[in-house]
């Protein structure tokens, strides 16, 4: 077997392209009903979000546009990805469907899911989104806080960044989710 450092560059991503295609299948509303099926996860994750987390429902109020992806599944091996599909929702109407795939390097093992949901608090920053060929969490993105009672934080409810990004729901072996380095594109279902 050859040491790390003499996999080719080449074999390195078309393994980290196997995994992410992998976990295509785990069952995140792709080829099972589609929109209908994305939409009634979509649902789901929209009220477990408003009963569970006091201040995500004023959020979204004041929001342009929230993206909710009601799970995304991560597994890792040394070489690991992520996968999910979710809406774009404006005034609570789903507009876009969008698919997540990340890709990881470095110590991982184990597998993940969670939900999130990506409020742009702007129409700048929706329009962004909406029109960007495979757009990423960056650095104008804020992540919300939740306090020890469950309620975002008043810092949460009165940024003034463009995009407002929240992770709840996790279970699995992998600590810790992130949005850093994942890639959403528009589907059509």
């Amino acid at each position: 077997m050859a040491p790390i450092s003499k996999i080719s560059r080449r074999g390195f991503l078309a393994a980290a392209a196997a995994s992410t295609a992998a976990l295509a299948g785990c069952g995140n509303g792709v080829g099972s009903g589609g929109s209908s099926r994305i939409d009634q996860r979509v649902d789901a994750t929209r009220n477990f979000l408003f009963s569970s987390y006091a201040g995500t429902a004023e959020l979204e109020q004041k929001a342009a546009g929230v993206l909710f992806m009601p799970l995304i599944t991560k597994a890792g091996f040394g070489v690991g990805g992520s996968y999910g599909t979710g809406a774009l929702r404006i005034n609570n109407t789903t507009v876009d469907y969008y698919e997540a795939l990340q890709a990881n390097v470095g110590f991982q093992l184990g597998a993940q899911q969670y939900a999130h949901a990506l409020f742009f608090m702007t129409p700048e920053a929706l329009q962004n989104f909406r029109t960007s060929n495979g757009w990423s969490v960056g650095a104008d993105a804020e992540y919300a806080l939740v306090d020890q009672g469950g309620n975002l934080s008043a810092e949460t409810l009165t940024t003034l960044e463009p995009v407002i990004a929240l992770v709840f729901a996790q279970a699995g072996l992998i600590a810790g989710a992130t949005l850093e380095g994942s890639k959403y594109r528009r589907i059509i279902p």
